[in-house]
């Protein structure tokens, strides 16, 4: 099956949460539940498709999705949002974690999910409620040429989670928060399915205002190895970090074997790298997130708060960080290095000087 929108078409969608009933099965931020239907949804399918060169429009703003994050008076998320993790940590049965009507939980966008061969190409999405694409449990995955224009509160570009074999290619992203953010479920009910995310290819995609470029996390506790970027461009004031990892303690999880090569980063306003393992709870867990075998290779920056900004924590690893033939310019700071096992500099400057682990 295949949503095909030609040029020119516009394909908008209602703002009307009772249009998006009944209950169906999806994750929100990293825990299953049962809510409202993401705007385009298929569950369990093989083969299936959105392609074109037209617009899927959520029409979400300031009085229609955005407005349920809960700033000022009106809708807010923030009891169900509780209430949601709390039936995840206590493993609560996934049918009984009933949201929807009166709650506030917003939908994704686009999302298959335990779907095999997907397809989604050429399209513009933009004014989505929530994360923006985000295949979960999904095999054999294909994102390609998308320009995503979304800038309300938590609109990821393209968040796969707990996904195997992953192409995402070509795409032009302007967020509200993590362009592209690799997830695998959050806490408790992250360990439950324990799911990583593998074998991921991000390549020729251009990433503008956000909170990451390329962010692995928070909701990560499933794990993520073989992370492969490569040629993309990163750059605008308004876009926090190039690469963010972010984990902690009460999450967990391997992440392991992530690699990016050729990026071209122009001003961003923090952190080249940022590795926080002090992410929200921090410390306060009994979980012991690992990182280990990350590289940067040929990187290039203009502008930054700072180079690095790795924060590792006392029961976490963060270990074999290489970066390699690198020249990071216009860095007003120097790099914060906390709990890190075996970085390694080759042939890395910063604001012209040669610099060493």
């Amino acid at each position: 099956m295949n949503l095909h929108l030609a040029e020119g078409t516009t394909l908008a969608f209602s703002t009307a949460p009772e249009d998006y009933l009944p209950l169906v099965l999806t994750r929100f931020e990293g825990v299953e539940c049962m809510n409202y239907s993401p705007l385009i949804y298929a569950f369990e399918e093989k083969n299936i498709a959105v392609t074109g060169k037209g617009v899927l429009d959520g029409q979400a703003g300031d009085t229609a999705w955005w407005n349920w994050k809960g700033k000022g008076l009106g809708p807010n998320q923030s009891a169900a949002r509780d209430k949601l993790f709390a039936m995840g940590d206590a493993d609560t049965p996934v049918e009984e974690r009933r949201f929807g009507a009166g709650l506030y939980l917003r939908p994704s966008f686009f999302e298959p999910y335990r779907c095999q061969q997907v397809m989604i190409e050429g399209v513009t999405i933009r004014n989505a409620p929530f994360w923006e694409v985000h295949p979960v449990l999904c095999r054999d995955v294909i994102v390609c040429g998308l320009t995503i224009d979304s800038t309300g509160p938590n609109t990821d570009g393209c968040d796969p989670e707990s996904c195997q074999d992953m192409l995402i290619e070509d795409c032009t992203f302007n967020t509200g928060d993590d362009c592209i953010a690799i997830k695998s479920g959050r806490n408790g009910d992250g360990r439950r399915l324990h799911t990583p995310t593998e074998n991921v290819v991000i390549r020729n995609c251009h990433m503008k205002n956000g909170h990451g470029g390329v962010s692995i996390g928070s909701e990560i506790t499933g794990g993520v190895r073989n992370v492969f970027v490569e040629n993309c461009r990163m750059d605008s004031p308004h876009l926090d970090n190039a690469i963010r990892i972010k984990n902690n303690a009460v999450r967990g999880g391997v992440l392991e074997n992530i690699h990016f090569r050729n990026i071209v980063i122009g001003e961003i306003a923090h952190a080249v790298l940022a590795v926080h393992f002090d992410y929200e709870e921090a410390g306060n867990g009994p979980y012991r997130p690992v990182l280990r075998n990350l590289s940067l290779e040929n990187v290039v920056s203009g502008k930054s708060e700072t180079a690095l900004d790795i924060r590792g924590l006392p029961n976490g690893v963060i270990e074999d960080v290489t970066l390699s033939h690198c020249e990071l310019n216009g860095v007003a700071k120097e790099n914060t290095l906390g709990l890190v096992r075996n970085l390694v500099l080759h042939d890395v400057k910063i604001n012209g000087k040669a610099v060493r682990a």
